[in-house]
């Protein structure tokens, strides 16, 4: 491989804000993973946001590359793959896995889609240093003809639209709204981008904790909410405090402690079996190799409120912050009800949005 732009390149980032600001270009937000695509005729190379490599797990995606994107480039996208009208990240998740015999079964039941929205390099021209506006312009071209599984984001210059767009594109699973300086050029691995994602709250059932890795405080705390059945789920944690919150924690949560988890919603989490019927902290899988999974069970009587960005089928997608305890609030009260679903909205429209920058 002879690139004007060679591997490994870490992709542009982005840093949250709180509104969409005016004056900026404007493109959705894809969840899935980050990929930085080389080609050099037959040669194709996908790298991760961490630059680690991706090919073997997309094998029909290298196959798309070499018939649709030109002969020599350098494309940074999203790998997003679609299960019915939403993005499914679960999905995504699965492809990483040491067996091509499953790889390529996968690819063929669930193939994935390749969104792009730069371009690093063309033929024997570098474009990092270009703007941003050339730099779309050129994408553009490149991919005129494109057809599925590759595709062009939508973007636009017109702060209106891209807000309705952060209202709409959630129900198509999309994260939210990426803004870029018309003039910025590439600059790997810095956050020079702005993200505005979704954000609710909800009241959670803290059932359980996990220490720190420093010591006996608080690393994290285990959510829990009620299904229809009326069995306690895990939702996810709460891990982002202080070294002085931790501790503040501990004691909080001190007259809480179990002596075992005998008695416990969670009691079975040791058993594999028991997480194919009820989700729990603990579940084993190839992510989580030889990472201790042990954690500690509280009695499940105390309620905080946090904030999350979206749900993954019946967990938080993300980390949820913590926002405060909510002495008001029954345990009992704190079920799947209370979270908002975002309006269904069709992808197939947000993936032919082939719309020119405005």
């Amino acid at each position: 491989m002879d690139l004007p732009v060679m591997p490994p390149v870490k992709p542009m980032l982005a840093k949250p804000v709180a509104r969409i600001p005016d004056g900026l270009h404007y493109e959705a937000k894809w969840d899935g993973f980050r990929a930085i695509v080389f080609r050099d005729g037959d040669e194709i190379e996908v790298h991760s946001r961490t630059t680690k490599p991706l090919t073997r797990y997309f094998p029909e995606l290298v196959d798309a590359f070499r018939a649709l994107l030109p002969p020599r480039c350098v494309m940074d996208g999203e790998i997003v793959i679609v299960t019915g009208d939403r993005l499914d990240f679960d999905a995504l998740l699965e492809r990483v896995h040491p067996a091509e015999s499953r790889v390529r079964m996968l690819a063929e039941r669930s193939p994935a889609t390749f969104v792009a929205f730069d371009v690093l390099a063309l033929g024997d021209d570098a474009l990092l240093d270009a703007p941003l506006h050339e730099r779309r312009t050129a994408l553009a071209a490149a991919l005129r003809d494109t057809r599925a599984p590759v595709f062009v984001t939508p973007a636009t210059r017109d702060p209106d639209l891209a807000r309705r767009w952060y209202e709409q594109y959630e129900g198509a699973g999309l994260d939210g709204v990426i803004g870029k300086p018309p003039d910025l050029t590439y600059r790997p691995g810095e956050r020079a981008m702005v993200k505005v994602k979704h954000e609710r709250t909800a009241d959670c059932v803290v059932a359980g904790l996990r220490e720190h890795t420093s010591g006996p405080v608080v690393g994290s705390l285990l959510l829990g909410l009620y299904d229809d059945g009326g069995r306690l789920q895990h939702v996810g944690v709460s891990a982002s405090f202080t070294m002085r919150r931790r501790e503040e924690l501990m004691a909080e949560l001190a007259p809480l402690r179990m002596e075992s988890a005998e008695g416990h919603p969670w009691a079975a989490w040791g058993d594999e079996r028991a997480h194919e019927e009820s989700r729990m902290p603990g579940a084993p899988s190839r992510w989580s190799g030889g990472k201790n999974l042990s954690w500690v069970p509280l009695r499940p009587e105390r309620v905080c409120e946090v904030a999350y960005d979206h749900m993954q089928g019946d967990r938080f997608r993300h980390t949820a912050r913590f926002r405060r305890w909510r002495p008001d609030r029954e345990p009992g009260s704190c079920t799947y009800a209370q979270l908002d679903e975002p309006v269904s909205f069709d992808l197939a429209e947000v993936l032919s949005a082939r719309r020119p920058p405005r």
